[in-house]
C-alpha cells in the first residue's frame, strides 16, 4: 500500500516524531539515532483504511528491547490516529479483540512476551505468551 509524502508526514507528526537534519525522530533526545521509519501499512481490522507501524531502533529511549514503535490507524475523517505504542518489537498475532483488531504480542529481550488486546477503547494487557503458549513471566 502505497502512502503519499502528506500521509507519511502525517504518520510521523501523528506519532509524535520530529524532524531533524532530514530524518525523523520519535526519541529525539537519542544522540546516535538513525531516525524513525513506517515499518508496515496495511489494513489491519478490515475496515479498508490503512494502519502504519512506526518503529525506531536504540537503547537511549528504548533500553534492552531496542526498538520502540507506535502503532496508527487511518480515520474516516482522513487524520491518523495512535492506537497503542511503546518499547518493544510488535508481531500482530491472529487472535483477535473487539472490532477485528490484532493481538499484538510485543517482543523484547527474554522469553515470555506481553500481549495486547483491543478492548474497543485501547489495547491493554490480556496475556503473557512465548512461540504462541501462555506463560508466566518471572519478577
Amino acid at each position: 500500500m502505497a502512502l503519499t509524502e502528506t500521509d507519511q508526514q502525517a504518520i510521523f507528526k501523528a506519532a509524535g516524531a520530529v524532524q531533524r537534519k532530514g530524518m525523523w525522530l520519535m526519541c529525539a533526545d537519542d544522540p546516535h539515532s538513525s531516525g524513525a521509519s513506517i515499518e508496515t501499512v496495511r489494513d489491519l481490522n478490515g475496515d479498508g483504511r490503512p494502519e502504519a507501524v512506526v518503529t525506531e531502533g536504540g537503547t537511549f529511549c528504548y533500553g534492552h528491547a531496542g526498538m520502540g514503535y507506535q502503532l496508527l490507524s487511518k480515520q474516516a475523517d482522513g487524520r491518523w490516529r495512535v492506537m497503542t505504542g511503546g518499547s518493544g518489537i510488535p508481531e500482530f498475532l491472529k487472535t483477535r479483540g473487539a472490532g477485528n483488531w490484532p493481538d499484538i504480542s510485543i517482543g523484547g529481550p527474554g522469553f515470555c512476551f506481553p500481549v495486547e488486546r483491543w478492548n474497543g477503547k485501547a489495547y491493554a494487557l490480556n496475556r503473557f505468551e512465548y512461540e504462541g503458549k501462555r506463560c508466566k513471566p518471572q519478577r
